[in-house]
């Protein structure tokens, strides 16, 4: 089933999401709802979706990167990142390096802005049999987990924005370039 995704000012975007109970992990009614969250972000385009943002404010992700958007291709990368779920993620060991790069949101559709975000992190997680994932991500993985982690803390994109001045819709990027790019 395809999920409505909320919009920024509802407010479960930003509550702070329960953990997952391990005993619920093997739930018929929990394992659909994993399906429909994989279902709801592929259909709506997303290379990642978080529980809060279909309304249901439990520590659970799904998460793909497309082969051709990960800019870290190498073995080193960790992880083949096909749709999956990830059950109460923690991220850890974030490098000190940051790099700023285009980000956007299903809950805030077709806004973009420039993000800073850890080059490379540490994921922790359990996977929907509740066996652990343990992986190091880096290049638009790791952004795209840092994103979505954010949403199970009530964190949205623009709360991490440090200039205001990038954030644009995307027709109006895609029409004219980044901000200060105009003639």
């Amino acid at each position: 089933m395809i999920l409505h995704v909320a919009n920024l000012g509802n407010p479960i975007l930003r509550r702070v999401a329960d953990p997952v109970e391990l005993a619920r992990i093997k739930e018929p009614l929990f394992q659909a709802f994993l399906d429909d969250l994989l279902q709801s972000m592929e259909f709506h385009d997303g290379v990642g979706l978080a529980a809060p943002q279909v309304f249901h404010s439990i520590r659970v992700i799904a998460v793909q990167v497309p082969d051709d958007m990960d800019d870290d291709s190498d073995e080193d990368a960790g992880v083949s990142m096909q749709p999956a779920v990830y059950i109460n993620p923690e991220l850890s060991d974030k490098s000190d390096e940051m790099l700023d790069g285009w980000e956007g949101c299903l809950s805030l559709k077709d806004l973009r802005g420039i993000v800073p975000r850890h080059a490379s992190v540490h994921l922790a997680a359990l996977d929907r049999d509740g066996k652990p994932i343990d992986i190091s991500l880096k290049g638009f993985a790791a952004r795209v987990f840092q994103h979505e982690m954010d949403h199970l803390d009530g964190i949205v994109f623009t709360d991490r924005m440090e200039n205001m001045n990038s954030l644009v819709f995307l027709n109006e990027l895609e029409k004219y370039g980044p901000p200060g790019m105009e003639d």
